[in-house]
């Protein structure tokens, strides 16, 4: 356990039991603007505020409002409703076709993200999308349930960004 100990507090980066290999000091994370069709207005804004207290909760890196030694940009690409789970439509007479109701819809969010690290540029990565999805039933109100949705499948991206970038997974 001692050794353990040593080893860790002379090693030449941070390591955090959450997984964080980096010895950068800070982050520089700048505004993902809402580039959806479909999006709440404000759907950039609430990611990038959790997106900034997500990386200082679960490292040790401090927010730089800018030149931070890691930088983090990017958008909202997508906010997409699909249906899902097609089921037939009960039709009296047989010589109509069958048709197909969805009994669910998929909401998907995409972000793109560029990630610079200017300690290690070959961690950096540009362009790199990020998506998730969570389904619902049609039997309940989008407008309902979209704020918990949304909240649900941005927190699993900014888990992803975060493995992706700092946490070299």
């Amino acid at each position: 356990m001692i050794l353990l100990l040593l080893m860790t507090s002379t090693s030449c980066s941070i390591y955090s039991f959450t997984g964080v290999a980096t010895s950068a000091k800070n982050i520089t994370v700048t505004e993902f603007y809402n580039n959806t069709d479909l999006g709440p207005a404000n759907l950039g804004q609430t990611f990038t505020n959790n997106l900034k207290n997500y990386f200082v909760q679960n490292s040790s890196l401090s927010l730089a409002p800018e030149d931070g030694q890691l930088q983090m940009e990017g958008e909202m690409t997508g906010f997409t409703l699909t249906p899902i789970s097609p089921t037939p439509t009960n039709t009296t007479d047989p010589t109509q076709q069958q048709t197909f109701s969805a009994t669910s819809t998929r909401l998907t969010i995409t972000v793109k993200v560029t990630y610079t690290d200017t300690m290690d540029d070959k961690l950096s990565f540009k362009d790199k999308t990020f998506s998730f999805y969570k389904d619902f039933t049609n039997d309940q109100n989008l407008s309902d349930i979209q704020d918990q949705l949304i909240r649900d499948i941005t927190n699993r991206i900014i888990n992803d960004i975060f493995n992706a970038s700092i946490a070299n997974w």
